[in-house]
């Protein structure tokens, strides 16, 4: 079993922070994954970044039990305010 780390609206989907899924590539994890908890979570992980015992990974990187892969779904940023001297 490979541990998968998930955040943001991914945890919310799953209703965990942390699952366990098998597979032999990150993408198989995903797609296991995806079935498990359906399109949504699907159409968030496709556009993501996977990262593989702490590197960025593809959905191609080999995985093995005991690794841990982790999914971000993408961030939208605000803008930054700056203090400036009037």
């Amino acid at each position: 079993m490979v541990r998968v780390r998930l955040f943001a609206a991914l945890r919310e989907l799953a209703g965990a922070s942390e699952v366990e899924a098998e597979g032999r590539s990150a993408g198989d994890v995903i797609d296991v994954l995806s079935s498990r908890y359906g399109e949504r979570f699907t159409q968030i992980a496709a556009v993501g970044t996977v990262v593989v015992n702490g590197e960025r990974a593809s959905r191609s990187t080999p995985v093995a039990a005991g690794d841990e892969v982790a999914l971000l779904p993408p961030v939208s940023g605000g803008a930054c305010k700056r203090n400036s001297p009037d």
